[in-house]
């Protein structure tokens, strides 16, 4: 994958999460800063963290329950310790956080 071709799969992933964020029937605040992507939980304060890590052509996402690192797999995000695809990894961290259960029907 060229850099190019990373970074446009970075910022359509992103775009994807904050579409889904913006129909999601949770109260989940999201701010953008470049390529780090903050989810906000709402009733409780807590966050996850999505960022680029373009030396390892990777993106991150940090959580109460750890860091998690995910490759582009075609055709998409795959975490390299768990095996999760992104939209079941997000969903199960925000779940564990909110404490109860959430989808964000992230469609990538």
């Amino acid at each position: 994958m060229s850099q190019t071709e990373f970074d446009a799969a970075i910022e359509r992933t992103l775009i994807a999460i904050e579409d889904a964020l913006d129909e999601c029937e949770w109260d989940i605040d999201y701010e953008r800063a470049d390529a780090v992507l903050t989810l906000t939980l709402e009733d409780n304060g807590s966050q996850v963290i999505l960022s680029r890590q373009t030396a390892n052509r990777e993106l991150w996402v940090a959580a109460r329950s750890g860091g998690y690192h995910l490759a582009f797999e075609n055709p998409g995000w795959k975490c390299t310790t768990t095996g999760e695809d992104l939209p079941t990894l997000l969903d199960r961290v925000l779940s564990e956080q909110q404490g109860e259960p959430v989808s964000l029907d992230l469609d990538l």
